[in-house]
């Protein structure tokens, strides 16, 4: 059984800067070399959105609406996702996922407020 679990979130200014993170934790060795971890948002009532990627070879993804802002980070086992300048749009339920081969886990989210 393989889980991730995300840390960080909570409550920052506009302007300000959160850090989340996401571990895997669980039978590590079945998850294959090639993976990738990530993290997307969702509020209520919208669907799932990419903010950004790291593939366990090297190479990131970030979106648009972050490039410049957020940074993220990765080693075999934990992705990190730091958040600066952050905007009152970016408030929303933050999930970290992993996905290789045909599987996919999901985080169970850690919520993100930017008061303005």
């Amino acid at each position: 059984q393989v889980e991730v679990v995300e840390s960080g979130g909570g409550l920052a200014q506009s302007g300000g800067s959160l850090t989340l993170s996401c571990t895997v934790s669980g039978n590590i060795g079945s998850i294959g070399s090639v993976n990738i971890m990530g993290w997307f948002r969702q509020g209520t009532g919208t669907r799932r959105v990419m903010v950004a990627l790291a593939a366990s070879r090297g190479g990131t993804t970030l979106a648009d609406s972050v490039k410049g802002r957020f940074t993220i980070s990765r080693d075999n086992t934990t992705i990190i996702l730091r958040m600066s300048n952050l905007k009152p749009e970016d408030t929303d339920i933050y999930y970290c996922q992993l996905g290789w081969g045909t599987e996919t886990r999901w985080g169970q989210g850690t919520r993100v407020t930017v008061s303005s």
